[in-house]
Protein backbone atom coordinates (compact mmCIF):
# COMPACT_ATOMS: atom_id res chain seq x y z
CA UNK A 1 0.00 0.00 0.00
CA UNK A 2 2.78 2.42 1.18
CA UNK A 3 4.61 1.65 -1.92
CA UNK A 4 0.93 2.36 -4.28
CA UNK A 5 0.83 5.66 -2.46
CA UNK A 6 4.60 6.67 -3.56
CA UNK A 7 3.79 5.74 -6.88
CA UNK A 8 0.79 7.37 -6.90
CA UNK A 9 2.44 10.56 -5.44
CA UNK A 10 5.06 10.15 -8.19
CA UNK A 11 2.61 9.87 -10.88
CA UNK A 12 1.10 13.38 -9.51
CA UNK A 13 4.44 15.14 -9.54
CA UNK A 14 4.83 14.15 -13.07
CA UNK A 15 2.00 14.69 -14.27
CA UNK A 16 1.97 18.27 -12.99
CA UNK A 17 4.86 19.21 -14.83
CA UNK A 18 4.04 17.68 -17.80
CA UNK A 19 0.94 20.10 -17.35
CA UNK A 20 2.87 22.97 -16.87
CA UNK A 21 5.54 22.44 -19.67
CA UNK A 22 3.11 20.66 -22.08
CA UNK A 23 3.70 17.14 -23.40
CA UNK A 24 4.25 17.71 -27.26
CA UNK A 25 0.59 19.15 -26.98
CA UNK A 26 -0.81 15.99 -25.67
CA UNK A 27 -2.68 17.44 -23.23
CA UNK A 28 -6.37 16.94 -22.88
CA UNK A 29 -7.50 20.57 -24.58
CA UNK A 30 -10.61 22.20 -22.76
CA UNK A 31 -9.95 19.86 -18.98
CA UNK A 32 -7.96 20.30 -15.99
CA UNK A 33 -5.69 18.08 -15.58
CA UNK A 34 -6.72 18.07 -11.97
CA UNK A 35 -10.49 17.09 -10.41
CA UNK A 36 -12.30 19.15 -8.14
CA UNK A 37 -10.92 16.68 -5.46
CA UNK A 38 -7.29 17.22 -6.32
CA UNK A 39 -6.33 13.96 -8.02
CA UNK A 40 -4.69 13.93 -10.92
CA UNK A 41 -7.50 13.47 -14.36
CA UNK A 42 -7.16 10.18 -15.92
CA UNK A 43 -6.47 11.71 -19.22
CA UNK A 44 -3.54 12.93 -17.93
CA UNK A 45 -2.41 10.17 -16.12
CA UNK A 46 -2.65 8.10 -19.40
CA UNK A 47 -0.87 10.55 -21.59
CA UNK A 48 1.92 9.90 -18.49
CA UNK A 49 1.93 6.10 -18.51
CA UNK A 50 2.19 6.23 -22.73
CA UNK A 51 4.98 9.00 -22.06
CA UNK A 52 7.08 6.48 -19.23
CA UNK A 53 6.34 3.16 -21.54
CA UNK A 54 8.25 4.64 -24.58
CA UNK A 55 10.85 6.22 -22.33
CA UNK A 56 11.90 2.72 -21.53
CA UNK A 57 11.39 0.91 -24.67
CA UNK A 58 14.45 -0.56 -26.25
CA UNK A 59 14.76 -0.04 -30.16
CA UNK A 60 15.82 -3.51 -30.49
CA UNK A 61 13.88 -3.37 -34.14
CA UNK A 62 14.01 -0.15 -36.15
CA UNK A 63 12.68 0.88 -39.93
CA UNK A 64 15.13 3.28 -41.16
CA UNK A 65 13.35 4.78 -43.92
CA UNK A 66 16.36 7.09 -45.75
CA UNK A 67 14.94 8.17 -49.13
CA UNK A 68 11.49 8.79 -50.09
CA UNK A 69 12.47 8.69 -53.73
CA UNK A 70 10.98 5.84 -55.74
CA UNK A 71 10.18 4.90 -59.57
CA UNK A 72 7.18 3.34 -58.62
CA UNK A 73 3.73 4.88 -57.95
CA UNK A 74 1.94 2.84 -55.38
CA UNK A 75 -1.45 4.54 -54.67
CA UNK A 76 -1.63 3.56 -51.13
CA UNK A 77 1.85 4.79 -50.70
CA UNK A 78 2.36 5.56 -46.79
CA UNK A 79 5.92 7.39 -46.96
CA UNK A 80 5.84 9.35 -50.54
CA UNK A 81 8.46 11.98 -51.99
CA UNK A 82 7.68 15.01 -49.60
CA UNK A 83 11.74 15.98 -49.75
CA UNK A 84 14.49 14.56 -51.76
CA UNK A 85 16.55 14.60 -48.53
CA UNK A 86 19.63 11.71 -47.98
CA UNK A 87 21.75 12.09 -45.06
CA UNK A 88 25.40 12.49 -45.91
CA UNK A 89 26.39 8.07 -45.46
CA UNK A 90 28.78 9.22 -41.76
CA UNK A 91 25.44 10.97 -40.42
CA UNK A 92 23.53 7.96 -40.96
CA UNK A 93 26.53 5.31 -39.85
CA UNK A 94 26.29 7.91 -36.68
CA UNK A 95 22.23 7.51 -36.29
CA UNK A 96 22.83 3.69 -36.59
CA UNK A 97 26.32 3.81 -34.02
CA UNK A 98 23.94 5.44 -31.82
CA UNK A 99 20.63 3.09 -32.02
CA UNK A 100 23.25 0.19 -31.77
CA UNK A 101 24.71 1.44 -28.69
CA UNK A 102 20.55 1.35 -27.18
CA UNK A 103 19.76 -1.94 -27.85
CA UNK A 104 19.56 -2.12 -31.62
CA UNK A 105 19.49 -5.81 -32.83
CA UNK A 106 17.48 -5.62 -36.22
CA UNK A 107 17.93 -2.74 -38.65
CA UNK A 108 15.44 -2.66 -41.96
CA UNK A 109 16.18 -0.51 -44.72
CA UNK A 110 13.15 0.58 -46.50
CA UNK A 111 12.16 3.91 -48.75
CA UNK A 112 11.00 5.21 -51.21
CA UNK A 113 12.86 2.79 -52.77
CA UNK A 114 16.04 1.83 -51.10
CA UNK A 115 17.60 1.26 -54.00
CA UNK A 116 17.24 4.51 -55.78
CA UNK A 117 19.86 6.24 -54.30
CA UNK A 118 23.44 5.93 -55.80
CA UNK A 119 21.69 3.05 -57.31
CA UNK A 120 21.72 0.65 -54.31
CA UNK A 121 25.59 1.47 -53.35
CA UNK A 122 24.59 4.19 -50.81
CA UNK A 123 21.96 1.16 -49.18
CA UNK A 124 24.97 -1.69 -49.47
CA UNK A 125 27.62 0.42 -48.03
CA UNK A 126 24.92 0.94 -44.74
CA UNK A 127 24.24 -2.44 -45.10
CA UNK A 128 27.92 -3.91 -44.79
CA UNK A 129 28.62 -1.22 -42.23
CA UNK A 130 25.34 -2.76 -40.08
CA UNK A 131 26.72 -6.30 -40.64
CA UNK A 132 30.25 -6.16 -40.69
CA UNK A 133 31.30 -3.38 -38.00
CA UNK A 134 27.85 -2.79 -35.79
CA UNK A 135 27.92 -6.61 -35.90
CA UNK A 136 24.01 -6.51 -35.91
CA UNK A 137 22.04 -9.68 -35.99
CA UNK A 138 19.98 -9.16 -38.36
CA UNK A 139 20.12 -6.55 -41.50
CA UNK A 140 16.74 -6.41 -44.03
CA UNK A 141 15.48 -4.36 -47.11
CA UNK A 142 12.18 -3.97 -48.28
CA UNK A 143 12.39 -2.90 -51.90
CA UNK A 144 10.04 -2.99 -54.96
CA UNK A 145 12.95 -4.96 -56.52
CA UNK A 146 13.07 -3.05 -60.16
CA UNK A 147 16.47 -1.41 -59.66
CA UNK A 148 18.16 -4.46 -58.05
CA UNK A 149 21.10 -6.08 -59.95
CA UNK A 150 22.84 -9.19 -59.52
CA UNK A 151 26.28 -7.26 -58.83
CA UNK A 152 24.65 -5.74 -55.69
CA UNK A 153 24.63 -9.37 -54.56
CA UNK A 154 28.16 -9.78 -55.60
CA UNK A 155 29.57 -6.83 -53.65
CA UNK A 156 27.23 -6.79 -50.18
CA UNK A 157 25.24 -10.18 -50.33
CA UNK A 158 26.98 -11.76 -47.48
CA UNK A 159 26.44 -8.69 -45.66
CA UNK A 160 22.36 -8.87 -46.06
CA UNK A 161 19.60 -10.95 -43.72
CA UNK A 162 16.39 -10.76 -45.60
CA UNK A 163 15.63 -9.56 -48.74
CA UNK A 164 11.53 -8.43 -48.81
CA UNK A 165 9.89 -7.52 -52.02
CA UNK A 166 6.92 -5.99 -52.21
CA UNK A 167 4.25 -7.77 -54.48
CA UNK A 168 0.31 -6.98 -54.23
CA UNK A 169 -0.59 -9.40 -57.13
CA UNK A 170 0.16 -12.02 -59.55
CA UNK A 171 -1.61 -10.37 -61.99
CA UNK A 172 0.25 -7.84 -64.01
CA UNK A 173 -3.18 -5.65 -64.76
CA UNK A 174 -3.57 -5.04 -60.75
CA UNK A 175 -0.15 -4.18 -60.56
CA UNK A 176 -0.32 -1.64 -63.40
CA UNK A 177 -3.62 -0.45 -61.99
CA UNK A 178 -2.38 -0.30 -58.32
CA UNK A 179 0.94 1.61 -59.55
CA UNK A 180 2.76 -1.59 -58.38
CA UNK A 181 5.01 -0.67 -61.97
CA UNK A 182 7.64 0.80 -64.47
CA UNK A 183 5.81 1.50 -67.60
CA UNK A 184 4.97 -1.65 -69.11
CA UNK A 185 8.01 -3.64 -66.95
CA UNK A 186 6.66 -7.03 -65.58
CA UNK A 187 7.10 -6.86 -61.68
CA UNK A 188 6.62 -10.33 -61.92
CA UNK A 189 9.67 -11.09 -64.29
CA UNK A 190 11.53 -8.83 -61.67
CA UNK A 191 9.90 -10.53 -58.53
CA UNK A 192 11.26 -14.39 -59.83
CA UNK A 193 14.40 -13.21 -60.68
CA UNK A 194 15.21 -11.66 -57.22
CA UNK A 195 14.19 -14.87 -55.77
CA UNK A 196 16.96 -17.02 -57.30
CA UNK A 197 19.34 -14.69 -56.62
CA UNK A 198 18.45 -14.30 -53.29
CA UNK A 199 18.83 -18.33 -53.29
CA UNK A 200 22.29 -18.15 -55.00
CA UNK A 201 23.81 -15.79 -52.88
CA UNK A 202 22.48 -16.79 -49.72
CA UNK A 203 19.82 -14.08 -48.48
CA UNK A 204 16.22 -14.74 -46.73
CA UNK A 205 13.63 -14.00 -49.52
CA UNK A 206 10.20 -12.39 -48.68
CA UNK A 207 7.32 -11.28 -49.99
CA UNK A 208 5.14 -8.45 -48.59
CA UNK A 209 1.56 -7.47 -49.86
CA UNK A 210 -0.77 -4.53 -49.19
CA UNK A 211 -4.09 -5.88 -49.31
CA UNK A 212 -6.74 -3.83 -50.89
CA UNK A 213 -9.61 -3.05 -53.21
CA UNK A 214 -7.69 -4.76 -56.38
CA UNK A 215 -6.33 -7.65 -54.99
CA UNK A 216 -8.49 -8.90 -51.97
CA UNK A 217 -10.47 -11.07 -53.88
CA UNK A 218 -7.27 -12.57 -55.51
CA UNK A 219 -6.23 -16.20 -54.32
CA UNK A 220 -2.21 -15.96 -54.34
CA UNK A 221 -1.72 -19.69 -52.81
CA UNK A 222 -0.10 -20.85 -55.57
CA UNK A 223 2.07 -18.52 -56.43
CA UNK A 224 3.63 -17.89 -52.84
CA UNK A 225 3.54 -21.63 -52.84
CA UNK A 226 6.30 -21.69 -55.18
CA UNK A 227 8.58 -18.75 -54.48
CA UNK A 228 8.77 -20.11 -50.72
CA UNK A 229 9.53 -17.13 -48.97
CA UNK A 230 10.72 -17.45 -45.77
CA UNK A 231 7.56 -15.04 -44.68
CA UNK A 232 4.85 -13.92 -46.23
CA UNK A 233 3.81 -10.05 -44.61
CA UNK A 234 0.23 -9.49 -45.22
CA UNK A 235 -0.57 -5.62 -44.47
CA UNK A 236 -4.40 -4.04 -44.58
CA UNK A 237 -4.00 -0.83 -46.52
CA UNK A 238 -3.67 1.90 -44.31
CA UNK A 239 -4.75 5.78 -44.45
CA UNK A 240 -2.20 8.34 -42.87
CA UNK A 241 -2.84 12.33 -42.88
CA UNK A 242 -0.98 14.32 -44.83
CA UNK A 243 0.70 10.64 -46.88
CA UNK A 244 -2.20 9.05 -48.71
CA UNK A 245 -5.02 10.97 -47.21
CA UNK A 246 -5.81 14.83 -45.98
CA UNK A 247 -5.02 17.91 -48.24
CA UNK A 248 -1.52 17.76 -48.33
CA UNK A 249 -1.31 14.07 -49.70
CA UNK A 250 0.74 12.90 -52.49
CA UNK A 251 -1.91 9.81 -52.60
CA UNK A 252 -5.50 9.71 -52.50
CA UNK A 253 -5.62 5.98 -51.31
CA UNK A 254 -9.44 6.19 -49.88
CA UNK A 255 -10.56 4.14 -52.84
CA UNK A 256 -7.85 1.44 -51.97
CA UNK A 257 -9.88 0.58 -48.42
CA UNK A 258 -10.92 -2.80 -47.46
CA UNK A 259 -12.94 -3.60 -44.18
CA UNK A 260 -11.36 -5.41 -41.57
CA UNK A 261 -13.99 -8.01 -42.73
CA UNK A 262 -12.50 -8.01 -46.27
CA UNK A 263 -9.04 -8.47 -45.03
CA UNK A 264 -10.24 -11.53 -42.62
CA UNK A 265 -11.91 -13.40 -45.35
CA UNK A 266 -8.60 -12.37 -47.43
CA UNK A 267 -6.43 -14.21 -44.53
CA UNK A 268 -9.13 -17.03 -44.17
CA UNK A 269 -8.83 -18.10 -48.12
CA UNK A 270 -4.65 -18.14 -47.18
CA UNK A 271 -4.54 -19.89 -43.83
CA UNK A 272 -2.91 -22.65 -45.24
CA UNK A 273 0.19 -20.58 -46.12
CA UNK A 274 2.34 -21.06 -42.83
CA UNK A 275 4.63 -18.38 -43.48
CA UNK A 276 1.84 -15.81 -43.92
CA UNK A 277 2.01 -13.19 -41.37
CA UNK A 278 -0.72 -11.16 -40.80
CA UNK A 279 -0.79 -7.35 -40.26
CA UNK A 280 -4.09 -5.51 -39.30
CA UNK A 281 -4.10 -1.30 -39.03
CA UNK A 282 -4.78 -1.99 -35.22
CA UNK A 283 -1.25 -3.88 -35.08
CA UNK A 284 0.25 -1.32 -37.68
CA UNK A 285 -0.12 1.71 -35.67
CA UNK A 286 2.30 1.60 -32.76
CA UNK A 287 4.21 -1.73 -33.18
CA UNK A 288 6.82 -0.04 -35.25
CA UNK A 289 9.91 2.11 -34.51
CA UNK A 290 10.06 3.95 -38.20
CA UNK A 291 13.06 6.64 -38.35
CA UNK A 292 12.10 9.35 -41.42
CA UNK A 293 14.87 10.45 -43.66
CA UNK A 294 16.10 12.55 -40.77
CA UNK A 295 16.23 9.82 -38.35
CA UNK A 296 13.19 11.42 -36.50
CA UNK A 297 10.75 8.81 -34.77
CA UNK A 298 7.61 9.01 -36.65
CA UNK A 299 4.51 8.89 -34.04
CA UNK A 300 1.95 7.02 -36.18
CA UNK A 301 -1.07 6.93 -33.37
CA UNK A 302 -2.77 9.43 -34.47
CA UNK A 303 -3.26 8.37 -38.10
CA UNK A 304 -0.60 11.05 -39.25
CA UNK A 305 2.87 10.93 -39.16
CA UNK A 306 4.36 13.18 -36.14
CA UNK A 307 8.28 13.29 -35.77
CA UNK A 308 10.44 13.85 -33.03
CA UNK A 309 13.42 15.21 -32.41
CA UNK A 310 16.14 13.56 -34.53
CA UNK A 311 18.09 11.05 -32.79
CA UNK A 312 21.61 12.96 -34.24
CA UNK A 313 20.60 16.36 -32.18
CA UNK A 314 19.07 14.72 -29.23
CA UNK A 315 20.35 11.12 -28.87
CA UNK A 316 17.98 7.90 -28.67
CA UNK A 317 16.64 8.09 -25.51
CA UNK A 318 14.86 11.20 -26.04
CA UNK A 319 13.87 10.87 -29.48
CA UNK A 320 11.81 7.25 -28.27
CA UNK A 321 9.72 9.13 -25.91
CA UNK A 322 8.15 10.65 -28.67
CA UNK A 323 8.01 7.33 -30.55
CA UNK A 324 4.07 6.51 -30.10
CA UNK A 325 5.83 2.88 -29.80
CA UNK A 326 3.73 0.14 -28.38
CA UNK A 327 6.56 -2.36 -27.16
CA UNK A 328 3.97 -4.75 -26.01
CA UNK A 329 2.23 -5.07 -29.20
CA UNK A 330 5.17 -5.33 -31.26
CA UNK A 331 6.32 -8.42 -28.91
CA UNK A 332 2.19 -9.65 -29.30
CA UNK A 333 2.43 -9.36 -33.54
CA UNK A 334 5.62 -11.18 -33.24
CA UNK A 335 7.91 -8.26 -34.32
CA UNK A 336 10.66 -10.76 -32.66
CA UNK A 337 11.49 -13.76 -34.31
CA UNK A 338 14.45 -15.65 -36.01
CA UNK A 339 16.02 -12.85 -38.30
CA UNK A 340 19.17 -13.62 -38.92
CA UNK A 341 20.01 -15.98 -41.46
CA UNK A 342 22.66 -17.62 -39.94
CA UNK A 343 19.86 -19.06 -37.25
CA UNK A 344 17.77 -19.71 -40.21
CA UNK A 345 19.00 -23.51 -41.80
CA UNK A 346 18.14 -22.92 -44.76
CA UNK A 347 18.85 -24.78 -47.37
CA UNK A 348 20.31 -22.77 -50.39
Amino acid sequence: MFLQRCMSFLQCIFAAVLAWIGVRGQQVHGASQFSSTGKVNPATIKVVNNVISQASATPSSVNYHFTRQCNYKCGFCFHTAKTSFVLPIEEAKRGLQLLKESGLEKINFSGGEPFIHDRGDFLGKLVQYCKHDLQLPSVSIVSNGSMIREKWFQTYGEYLDILAISCDSFDEDTNQTIGRAQGRKSHLDNLFKVRDWCRKYKVAFKINSVINTFNVDEDMRENITELNPVRWKVFQCLLIDGENAGENSLREAERFLISDQQFQDFLERHSSISCLVPESNQKMRDSYLILDEYMRFLDCREGRKDPSKSILDVGVEEAIQFSGFDEKMFLKRGGKYVWSKADMRLEW
